[in-house]
């Protein structure tokens, strides 16, 4: 077995065991929760998940398309759902990026474009979620997210920021810093629109998880429905938030507990943020077995030549 092939093995296991870690660690505060679910929901909840992630996966691989690293479904999956098992392990967003940044590398994607495409995603998920939240929760939510307001400022600001001609130069100056070759080609509007559409279509695949886990926990109606859209997108984007600016562990559990006070007491609030944080870490296990199935005995795609280092 050659170094690389050590290396990865050595975070595929580290990964899958704190990912297996995470889950049992977490197992004895959401039974009571799984207990109130049918099958139906749970399965139900658990499609929506994959769903959800897979849509994660159609943007980070159309961000690489248009810098110019188009791959296969097969392809752009093992490297995604395997990179992203070690945001499992301490560091996470560090792990995932070379992650990605390694396994590309048998594709022929330099190093740039994986950091760019890992870097974009986080700001186009938190703008798109964010306009999740304004569209769904503050008729509806009222005072229990009134303390979230000041997120509405960011939305503006995060759509300018991502406007190519904005973009770009940051991307630029970024590469210049990291000491990398600028991209070949920049991003442009129908790109930053696809990769928007994408993340859209993840915040409604997770909007349906969350409806479901909602009223198998007892609250029935629209206004249910539309709280859990809105509940898991400001969870979401607080919880990233909170990796720039630290504000304690939990912060995500918190701020869906109080978009959902409207329609579940705190227990099931709770209970509903427990069980959910859950079966999205399994999903994350289950598309990284997938992808790691599909793409054993494939061809690595040769369309340019890795970056040598």
């Amino acid at each position: 077995m050659n170094r690389r092939k050590a290396v990865r093995l050595v975070f595929l296991l580290l990964a899958l065991g704190f990912g297996a870690w995470s889950i049992a660690g977490q197992w004895g505060a959401v039974s009571e929760g799984f207990t109130r679910l049918s099958w139906p929901e749970l399965a139900g909840s658990l499609i929506a998940v994959l769903g959800a992630l897979a849509a994660g996966m159609m943007m980070w691989r159309s961000l690489l398309s248009e810098f110019g690293s188009p791959l296969s479904l097969t392809a752009a999956a093992k490297i995604f759902f395997l990179g992203q098992l070690g945001k499992y392990i301490p560091g996470s967003a560090v792990h995932v990026m070379l992650a990605q940044m390694e396994m590309g590398r048998d594709h022929g994607i330099p190093r740039s474009r994986s950091a760019a495409a890992f870097f974009l995603t986080y700001p186009i998920y938190l703008a798109s979620g964010l306009l999740v939240g304004v569209v769904t929760l503050p008729v509806i939510g009222g005072d229990s997210v009134a303390r979230y307001a000041w997120l509405l400022l960011l939305v503006p600001v995060l759509a300018v920021a991502l406007h190519p001609a904005i973009v770009n130069p940051v991307i630029a100056f970024g590469l210049r810093k990291l000491r990398r070759p600028p991209l070949e080609r920049p991003l442009t509007r129908r790109g930053i629109l696809v990769a928007v559409g994408w993340a859209l279509t993840g915040w409604a695949a997770y909007g349906v998880h969350l409806a479901l886990i909602v009223h198998g926990l007892g609250a029935t109606g629209a206004d249910a429905v539309i709280l859990s859209f809105g509940a898991f997108a400001l969870a979401w984007c607080l919880g990233t938030l909170a990796i720039v600016f630290p504000a304690g562990a939990g912060v995500r559990e918190v701020a869906m507990v109080a978009a959902l006070a409207p329609v579940l007491d705190r227990g099931s609030a709770i209970a509903a943020a427990l069980c959910s944080r859950l079966i999205v870490s399994v999903g994350d296990l289950v598309c990284a077995a997938i992808a790691g199935a599909a793409a054993r005995g494939s061809v690595p795609q040769t369309g340019q030549p890795a970056e040598k280092h």
